[in-house]
């Protein structure tokens, strides 16, 4: 019997804030969320990402947090944009990201990340703070 482990589909979660609806702020947001789930969650090859979501809360218009991806060298990689739901009074100027990851690690030892104000959407995660 073999004793490797067998490879899955796991999904890494993410979530920042942009400073501002501009591209500069939004693109400058997602490539830090982005480089530290790779970082984190010891990602080297963009073989292993299976495709990349990203949403925006509806504030956020000033460009496709895609082109983060893209410029840090993902450019390969599937990868998709959607705005999330209007919710009032909820957390604006956010970035989600949910990277479909194929490894051999356990649900348990995927590490997702919420920087910035995205931090107060997940306060019982503590990644990169």
């Amino acid at each position: 019997m073999s004793t490797e482990k067998a490879m899955r589909v796991r999904g890494v979660r993410g979530a920042t804030t942009a400073s501002a609806n501009t591209r500069e702020a939004v693109l400058e947001a997602t490539r830090e969320l982005l480089q530290e789930i790779l970082k984190l969650n010891q990602i080297d090859d963009p073989e292993d990402i299976a495709s990349i979501l990203f949403t925006t809360t509806p504030d956020l218009t000033a460009t496709f947090p895609a082109e983060a991806a893209r410029e840090i060298g993902l450019q390969l990689v599937p990868l998709l944009c959607a705005s999330e739901i209007a919710v009032p009074g909820r957390l604006t100027s956010c970035i989600r990201v949910m990277l479909h990851l194929n490894t051999t690690k356990s649900l348990a030892q995927i590490i997702h990340v919420y920087l910035r104000e995205a931090k107060s959407l997940r306060p019982d995660i503590h990644s990169a703070q």
